[in-house]
């Protein structure tokens, strides 16, 4: 099965990072840490993640919160493919990344 990130998604987790770099030094190297470690987690069992409660289309969405930052990697799990469609802080703009689904 093939895992993919979206462009978008990509680059929230940059900025989410350098905005959390701006806060204090090495801070931003954690969050792409725990980046790093949720996406592990979806390329080992994506079909473990929870669905995305919010979400109620036809597209098989799941997430993976992070355990340390109040974000959330939301991924559509296709028969071919993961893919990452958002990395969402959790408490803004809810399901915004809608129009990013095919």
């Amino acid at each position: 099965m093939n895992f993919e990130v979206l462009p978008e998604a990509n680059g929230e987790a940059i900025a989410a990072a350098l905005w959390y770099d701006e806060q204090r030094l090495g801070l931003g190297d954690e969050f792409l840490a725990e980046l790093e470690a949720a996406f592990t987690a979806i390329e080992e069992a994506p079909n473990r993640l929870r669905r995305l409660e919010t979400y109620s289309g036809s597209h098989n969405l799941r997430r993976q919160l992070f355990k340390r930052f109040p974000y959330v990697v939301v991924v559509d799990c296709r028969p071919d493919r993961v893919l990452v469609v958002a990395v969402a802080h959790t408490r803004r703009r809810p399901l915004y990344w809608l129009d990013r689904l095919n």
